[in-house]
């Protein structure tokens, strides 16, 4: 098993997502969207970046969804995670456990997480902030990024 971008590493950073809003719930949308905050806080004003840019940027996010979705259910079945439908879907929450789970863990890379996880939460509290509208204008940079890199069209430049 490959532990970086597993169901069990993503459950961990997840984790303390969801410990830094406890008890606020938040859905998966919201998670993806901290998630890439988080790792990349560098690109967002905040602390330096834990993880480096990478070219593959939107398929990042694509591929964040799923894992994502992975890591609840190790939490969930660990019990460090709660799930509630409500009209408006499914809302996550750490358990009562959770938080003190990961005060428990002492790798540095958690540490590191958990000053980026209560950085992000105390930004993403600001009643300005519309995740989906955040999310599109990080797609948007990659494209217009991506868009920049191309030849034009009908040039000599293959």
């Amino acid at each position: 098993m490959d532990p970086l971008n597993s169901p069990l590493e993503v459950g961990v950073r997840t984790l303390v997502l969801l410990s830094a809003s406890f008890p606020q719930q938040l859905d998966v949308a919201e998670l993806v969207y901290l998630d890439h905050v988080m790792l990349h806080s560098g690109e967002m004003g905040g602390p330096p970046s834990l993880h480096p840019s990478l070219p593959a940027g939107p398929g990042e996010l694509a591929m964040k969804r799923r894992l994502i979705e992975q890591g609840l259910l190790v939490l969930m079945r660990a019990g460090l995670a709660d799930v509630e439908a409500t009209a408006d879907g499914l809302l996550y929450r750490a358990s009562e456990e959770g938080p003190g789970f990961v005060d428990i863990l002492e790798a540095p890379y958690v540490g590191t997480l958990k000053v980026r996880a209560a950085w992000v939460i105390a930004a993403q509290a600001s009643p300005e902030l519309d995740v989906r509208a955040a999310t599109r204008a990080i797609t948007d940079r990659w494209a217009r990024t991506f868009n920049s890199s191309l030849p034009f069209s009908g040039s000599d430049h293959v």
